[in-house]
């Protein structure tokens, strides 16, 4: 029998004997730079580590188990179980296993990932570094965004992907659940890393800045970022009790923009956001008068074509409204709603699913665009963006100091310097940046 294995941008044919009890494995990479990435894109000096952490948030709503007709006051409780994969800086000697497993959108394959990162490996000592939440979408895991969080460790972070109980593929119960707890999720997260920071016990003692935090979020993800970045809730949401887009009365109310009980919410240790297709703009969930209670720094990636959340009616009116943020939109032209944010899609992932009723590759895929590609760019962007606010990296500024639109750059280039009319975007090779627009605003516009 004979099957294509993709191999990079090759396609090998491979033959299986009937003698061989087992068949190869796909090597499913997350690592991979295309030769057109720009220049962030690359990995970063840091050798890199990888262990997953249990955390259980303790006597929470069960969005999940609540009946018609429950409230906050009703709702079953239970200890809220987090699992959390951390990607560090490690050891310049560290050793460990390269292949991590997670599940695939079916909720029960379990696949390899083959990346740079070595499982359990020693940490890196002598120095602390910015942490970095990442917050995936509904459905996802905390591998769903595994080629960022991976690229950003090997540049001096420590990202903490989350796994949200009730909405990852082998959880999947309770949208309402997303809507409740994605910023709760994120915050408590951040408090638990920074209690482990302060344990001599822990692996993360010393290695990681929580007073220096980042989130990034993709679509419910970035809900959640909103949320956590000072962007409440509008009335209407608060209080919707029909349809998707509802919760049990009582359970949005921490969320309510303009409340003392959200105010309490905010969170000084976190200094900027990514949000991949926020959602939430195009329901009622934000609108303009919320979305100016984000003050750090925030950068949106969407795609024009996005018929989940909307662009011009989601992404690009969120991108608008945060008037009091330093902030910048990268949009991919054609792109939809899997836009930079999701790995590519593993081998397995190739087959339709009778239950599902789709092709499982579809949920990972852009119909226009190449996931590497993609994910490629948004690491360039992403690495600009923190080592910029976190890091105070001023040189980082050429990289967003850009002509809106990339396809209108012009190439002049003299002995290897810039001449005068040079306008093509920083970082991208000649005839790399295309299809691409860039917009930034300061607070106050």
């Amino acid at each position: 029998m004979t099957f294509l294995k993709h191999t990079g941008a090759v396609w090998l044919a491979v033959l299986y004997l009937p003698s061989l009890a087992l068949p190869l494995a796909a090597e499913n990479r997350i690592d991979v730079i295309r030769p057109d990435a720009p220049e962030l894109a690359a990995y970063g000096p840091h050798r890199i580590g990888v262990r997953e952490i249990l955390l259980h948030h303790a006597d929470q709503p069960d969005i999940a188990r609540a009946a018609k007709g429950d409230t906050l006051a009703t709702i079953p409780r239970a200890d809220r179980p987090l699992p959390v994969e951390i990607w560090y800086p490690a050891a310049a000697d560290a050793e460990g296993a390269t292949v991590v497993q997670t599940y695939l959108r079916d909720g029960h394959t379990r696949i390899d990932l083959h990346a740079r990162a070595m499982v359990d490996a020693a940490p890196e000592t002598g120095a602390r570094y910015p942490l970095v939440i990442v917050s995936h979408g509904y459905p996802g895991n905390r591998f769903l965004m595994a080629p960022l969080a991976e690229n950003l460790a090997s540049k001096g972070y420590v990202v903490a992907s989350i796994d949200h109980t009730d909405t990852t593929y082998s959880t999947l119960s309770s949208f309402a659940s997303a809507l409740v707890n994605r910023s709760e999720d994120q915050l408590f997260v951040l408090d638990q890393i920074a209690r482990q920071e302060a344990d001599p016990g822990s692996f993360l003692h010393g290695l990681v800045d929580a007073d220096t935090t980042a989130i990034i979020g993709y679509s419910m993800g970035g809900y959640g970022t909103l949320i956590s970045a000072g962007a409440g809730l509008t009335e209407a949401a608060v209080t919707a009790r029909e349809g998707m887009w509802s919760a049990p009365p009582g359970t949005l109310d921490q969320y309510r923009a303009g409340s003392a009980a959200f105010a309490a919410q905010h969170d000084p240790r976190i200094k900027a956001a990514i949000a991949f297709a926020p959602a939430g703009y195009r329901v009622g969930f934000f609108d303009d008068e919320t979305l100016r209670g984000i003050h750090i720094p925030m950068l949106f990636i969407g795609g024009s074509r996005d018929d989940t959340v909307g662009y011009e009616d989601g992404v690009r009116p969120t991108f608008e409204a945060a008037v009091n943020s330093d902030r910048a939109l990268l949009t991919f032209l054609g792109a939809n709603h899997n836009v930079g944010a999701p790995m590519p899609p593993p081998e397995e992932a190739f087959t339709f699913d009778p239950e599902l009723n789709f092709n499982l590759a579809l949920h990972y895929l852009d119909f226009t665009w190449d996931n590497t590609r993609m994910n490629n760019i948004s690491a360039h962007f992403a690495t600009a963006w923190l080592d910029l606010y976190l890091k105070h990296d001023s040189d980082r500024e050429r990289f967003l100091d850009l002509i809106p639109n990339s396809n209108d750059g012009g190439w002049d280039m003299q002995d290897g310097k810039p001449a005068a009319d040079h306008s093509y975007w920083a970082g991208f090779d000649r005839r790399t940046a295309q299809q691409l627009t860039f917009e930034r605003r300061s607070a106050g516009q």
